[in-house]
This record gives C-alpha cells, sequence and structure tokens, in this order.
C-alpha cells in the first residue's frame, strides 16, 4: 500500500467563494493518499475530495454524491491509471453495493490501513502507544458473516418488490444473486428469497428480511401488515427447503414460526452454547469472535480465586467463558432483556459462579451492591460511544487489569486517556479483523495499574 501521510491539509480556496459542485457530476481525479475509512483523498479546486474505491497514485473518473463547502465525497466510476495494488473486486457487486467499501484492496493492505487507524487515533487523542503491538487477530476474508439484513421495498407504481442490499450512500437496493461475505449456508438462502417474496399474495406486507446462522439457520420475516396463511405458508416451505427455521415479527417482539424452535452460537473452545433472539447483539464473525475471546482472556489472565467485572457483557459471550477460569464473574448489561437472556444461558451451561446484573452504566458503580468488594480485573466490550463514564471509576473499583474491546477506535482513544490518568499503562493493542472487506476497525487494547 502506498505510504500515507498523517493528518489531512485543506487547501483554501482562494478570494470569492466557488459555486456548489452539483450532485451527479463527473471529475477526473489524481489521488493522493487514503483517508482513515479508506476512500481515496484527491484536491481539485480548492476542494478536497473523498473517492470511494480509489487507491493512492490513481487517477479515476468520479461522481459526486454530495458536497458541502470545500467537501466533497464522490464513487469511483472509471479506472483511468490503476495502482499496482488494485486487485479485482471478487463480487460482481463491489462498485454498487454498500456492505464492501474496500475489495479492491488486498486483504494485507485493509489490515494495514486498519492498524494504521488505530494507531493514529492513540497517539492523536491520547499521545500513547501501546508498549506492544498484538499481531492482528484475523479468519476468512469471505464467508465469515452469520447474520445480514436484507433490504425490502414495494414499488407502487411499478407493482414490484425490490430485495437485496442498500447502495453505497443511497436508498436505492441493488439485487443481489450472491454475496461472498456471507457463511455458506445462508448463500441459497439468499438467492432464493426474491423470487419467495415475489410470489407473496401480499409482498407490499414485507417490511425487511434477516438472515440468521449459527446452531441453526433462520429466516426473520419484518411485517408492516399480517400476513395469510397462504402466505406464510409459502414461507415456510421456502425454510423447510433450506434447512432453516422460520421467525416473524409484527407489532411485537421476534417469535419463532413453530413454538420451542431457538437460535444460537457454539463457543467450541470452551464446550459452551449461547442462545439469542434476533435483535439481540451477536458478533458477525464466529471465528474471529472466538480468537476475541481466547485473546481476551489471555490478557486478562484471571485466576481461580479473583473476582472478575464483565461490563456491557450482552449475552455472555466473554462472562461465561471467563467463569470458567475466575472464581466469580460479576456482568452488568444495560439491557434488561440481554441480562435475563445471559442469565439463562449460564443456567443452561451450568455455571454458577457468574451473575448477571442490569444497571445504568453511565450512572456511578461503586455505589451499587454487586460492586462491593471490588474486582481483580475488568473487561469491557461498549458500543460505538464508548464507555466514558465507566472507565473515570475503573481504579476506584481496584482493577489491577482492565481489557477493553472497541468497535471505535475513536473512543478507545479518548477512554485510554482517562484510564492514563488514573495511573494505568497502555501494555498491549491490536486490531481484531471482525469486518474484512470493509474499513471498520475493531480493537482490543490492555491496561494494566501501575505499581506504586
Amino acid at each position: 500500500m502506498a505510504k500515507k501521510n498523517g493528518g489531512l491539509r485543506f487547501q483554501p480556496s482562494g478570494g470569492s467563494r466557488a459555486p456548489q459542485v452539483p450532485v451527479g457530476k463527473k471529475q477526473k481525479l489524481s489521488i493522493e493518499r487514503l483517508a482513515n475509512d479508506g476512500r481515496g483523498i484527491a484536491f481539485n479546486e480548492g476542494r478536497t475530495w473523498f473517492v470511494s474505491g480509489a487507491l493512492p497514485g490513481e487517477q479515476v473518473e468520479a461522481r459526486v454524491q454530495s458536497a458541502r463547502s470545500q467537501i466533497v465525497e464522490a464513487r469511483t466510476e472509471r479506472i483511468v491509471l490503476a495502482s499496482p495494488e488494485r486487485r479485482p473486486e471478487p463480487c460482481e457487486y463491489a462498485r454498487t453495493c454498500g456492505g464492501c467499501s474496500v475489495q479492491h484492496m488486498p486483504h494485507s493492505d485493509q489490515l494495514a490501513l486498519k492498524q494504521a487507524m488505530l494507531a493514529e487515533q492513540l497517539s492523536r487523542l491520547a499521545n500513547v502507544q501501546p508498549e506492544q503491538w498484538q499481531t492482528p487477530l484475523t479468519g476468512p476474508e469471505f464467508g465469515y458473516r452469520r447474520r445480514a439484513r436484507v433490504a425490502v421495498r414495494w414499488d407502487s407504481k411499478l407493482k414490484q418488490l425490490a430485495v437485496g442490499f442498500r447502495a453505497a450512500a443511497s436508498q436505492e437496493i441493488i439485487a443481489i444473486s450472491d454475496c461472498p461475505v456471507l457463511v455458506q449456508p445462508l448463500q441459497p438462502i439468499l438467492r432464493g428469497l426474491p423470487e419467495t417474496l415475489r410470489q407473496l399474495e401480499k409482498p407490499q406486507a414485507i417490511g425487511h428480511v434477516e438472515l440468521f446462522n449459527g446452531t441453526a439457520s433462520a429466516v426473520l420475516v419484518r411485517h408492516t401488515a399480517p400476513l395469510s396463511g397462504a402466505d406464510l405458508e409459502r414461507l415456510q416451505q421456502f425454510c423447510l427447503e433450506h434447512d432453516a427455521q422460520l421467525w416473524l415479527q409484527g407489532v411485537s417482539e421476534p417469535a419463532p414460526f413453530i413454538p420451542g424452535q431457538h437460535l444460537g452460537y457454539g463457543l467450541a473452545e470452551w464446550g459452551l452454547e449461547l442462545k439469542y433472539r434476533p435483535g439481540d447483539f451477536i458478533q458477525v464473525n464466529a471465528l474471529v469472535n472466538q480468537s476475541m475471546i481466547a485473546q481476551a482472556l489471555e490478557w486478562l489472565a484471571p485466576q481461580s480465586h479473583e473476582r472478575v467485572l464483565d461490563l456491557f457483557c450482552g449475552l455472555g459471550n466473554f462472562a461465561l467463558p471467563l467463569a470458567l477460569r475466575a472464581q466469580e464473574v460479576v456482568a452488568v448489561e444495560g439491557v434488561q432483556a440481554m441480562v435475563e437472556r445471559a442469565a439463562q444461558n449460564a443456567l443452561e451451561n451450568s455455571l454458577n459462579n457468574v451473575h448477571f446484573y442490569h444497571a445504568d452504566l453511565s450512572e456511578p458503580l461503586a455505589e451499587k451492591n454487586w460492586a462491593k468488594g471490588g474486582f481483580a480485573a475488568v473487561l469491557l466490550d461498549p458500543p460505538r460511544d464508548g464507555a466514558y463514564q465507566v472507565v473515570k471509576q475503573l481504579a476506584a473499583l481496584g482493577a489491577q487489569r482492565v481489557v477493553y474491546v472497541s468497535c471505535n477506535p475513536a473512543t478507545l482513544a479518548r477512554d485510554t486517556e482517562l484510564l492514563i490518568a488514573q495511573g494505568y499503562r497502555l501494555k498491549k493493542a491490536g486490531i481484531l479483523d471482525m469486518f474484512p472487506q470493509t474499513a471498520h476497525v475493531e480493537a482490543m487494547a490492555l491496561f494494566e495499574l501501575t505499581s506504586v
């Protein structure tokens, strides 16, 4: 990959304000470097252009998608002069579908881009680098995604049902017959789904469809009006043909068409199975998820006599494996329904040393009954907005070791600064390649309290 310079430079526009660049305009550009999100950066007539699908050193023809002030967002329409780093996109829909943004980039370059983004955020926002960089956790480039949302829209004028994935930066639906990032069991379901939906008596009642794969495959149909018996039978027959469960969601919570069916995923290394329902958060990449858990346990190093805290615990993805090593695990989550399912998962896996609690994690923790006595180690896996309120309290809880799993390097870096202010050192950090073919960065960091 071509070397990327640090920091963006925005060229001045000169004296008078230039007219706005119209959406849809085509422009030839020379790409200088990459932005953190994998888009190419070019400069033209005093404006900075962010161009999806372009690589440094390339000359491209780009079409404007949006423009504001001196910033223009565009997508590559034609490669005039290609970079030697460019590879043919393995998916024929890569340039139109909004799911994968960097398929034109070799996987090694994708990893380098993500690593650079994490390092840049830690340096710029927290003025720190880890004492040790961890080798990226990776899995297969393709065939990894065990969950997908399929867009559906009824065109009342044409009397047609559009089925597929959303286009990049658009509400347009791209009809897709193959998606190489999906796990194999979901591929034939995706291929056959559009025709089945179009055969329904009332296709306009379908809101969207979600596909799942784990201990079973499943198709969730979100409908905005009641479905007829014939339509339900047609959907159920489609699912039977593909060895999948049918789940339905109208005005209430998702429910299986056949009562008693359930979804789940296994953590084979630890002999665990976690059940979930559509709508619950699960990691979409099963192999990287298992590697992530193993690395978190290695870094956190829970001992058989220690009490460990798991914050933002979800279904127990980390808490249950932790309970196999620690004396006690206290797991806390802000969504009550997830707490209940996590507790049931612990029960069904015969783990009685992990206890789940519902709490608002923006409030002080030390006052909670479950926090009394402190913790030797803490693991947290917050949403994209991070854990600003939580990390300010970790030293007060007695945590000697903290593992922070992040889906947003910017908030990880912000929270790192707070941890360092409490006396923690950033011992290790590295990326988790949870979403190959995208510029999305997941990361893990280990902090240790400095000895006095």
